[in-house]
């Protein structure tokens, strides 16, 4: 295990190399909420990755009880209703340069993954997971349109089906379940999950780095712009949505943990 000199020293994020694999990790427990400037941060390390020969793979894992619960409505100035209808959110301006990072991402979600924390995980080419963690396209159910590109994404990985069930509910699907659609590739013991996505990072770091590179590029022509043009619109509906009452209800009712009662104002 080494420490890279050369990448940003964020107090929010960690990482370390083990062999050819860099380890990154959240480090905002027990939830993990992001706000801008954690994902210009994550964004920061990626690229720095990028540019380090000794990585050939990440790991994208977090401490506490949760990958990632999504955005911190309190801390996320990103989310003010006083952005102009057309901005795009600044905060998808740096995840797009998570999705625009050139070496292969294996998440480990060994807790939820909610909302933005969703977006989080599906950076990553592969994710592992255990049958205690929990995903949730949980935006319409807060009052507002999905985001962190998203609605790229997630149709992308299960299909569009499957995605409008997901993103209509809000609703939580388990390990076992997101395994059988699709969502997760491995499903291990939670205490295993961070271990079996290490394993599977170094037998990627195993192959060619140039070739895997090449062969990622291939694979993934187009989505980066796909990305772009989605956010824009994302931006566009949310800003719209934020000023309304149902937004201040599914946000209050997340607070409170209650059943939002939404009016369609």
């Amino acid at each position: 295990m080494s420490t890279l000199p050369n990448l940003p020293n964020l107090p929010d994020i960690g990482v370390h190399l083990q062999g050819h694999v860099a380890v990154v990790e959240l480090r905002r427990p027990p939830h993990n909420f992001f706000d801008a400037a954690l994902i210009s941060g994550l964004a920061d390390i990626f690229e720095a990755l990028d540019a380090e020969p000794a990585c050939r793979a990440i790991v994208l894992a977090a401490q506490g009880t949760a990958f990632c619960a999504g955005a911190n409505f309190a801390r996320n100035d990103d989310a003010a209703v006083h952005r102009s209808p057309r901005a795009v959110n600044p905060l998808y301006h740096e995840a797009l340069r998570l999705f625009a990072c050139a070496k292969p991402v294996v998440a480990a979600v060994h807790g939820a993954a909610i909302g933005g924390g969703l977006g989080v995980a599906l950076v990553a080419d592969f994710r592992v997971a255990c049958a205690e963690a929990r995903f949730s396209a949980n935006f319409n159910r807060l009052g507002f349109h999905p985001g962190f590109g998203l609605s790229v994404t997630l149709p992308r990985l299960v299909g569009p089906q499957r995605a409008a069930l997901l993103f209509y509910t809000g609703r939580r699907v388990g390990g076992e379940e997101a395994l059988a659609m699709g969502l997760v590739d491995l499903l291990v013991p939670q205490d295993q999950v961070r271990a079996e996505a290490l394993r599977l990072a170094g037998e990627i770091a195993t192959s060619a780095p140039l070739a895997v590179i090449s062969t990622r590029r291939t694979l993934r022509a187009g989505l980066v712009e796909a990305i772009r043009q989605a956010v824009a619109t994302e931006s566009a509906e949310q800003n719209r949505q934020f000023g309304t009452e149902d937004f201040k209800e599914g946000v209050a009712a997340m607070a409170a943990r209650r059943t939002p009662v939404f009016t369609g104002r």
